[in-house]
């Protein structure tokens, strides 16, 4: 039983995976990158908007 209770405690006390830190870092990054990339198309897609009001609108 003592046995058991040293592996749990090293099996807590270990580093190996990411922590919840790095995490966070990982999810700020990914959160940025969407965010650029809707703005990019949301202002490609704007652009495009635009350009077919312009020519709908010069032939009424």
């Amino acid at each position: 039983m003592n046995k058991l209770i040293k592996s749990v405690v090293a099996f807590v006390k270990k580093e190996d995976g990411p922590t919840a830190v790095e995490y966070a870092v990982m999810l700020a990054l990914i959160i940025v990158v969407c965010i650029a990339a809707v703005t990019t198309i949301g202002s490609t897609a704007n652009q495009q908007f635009s350009r077919v009001g312009s020519s709908l609108g010069a032939t009424t």
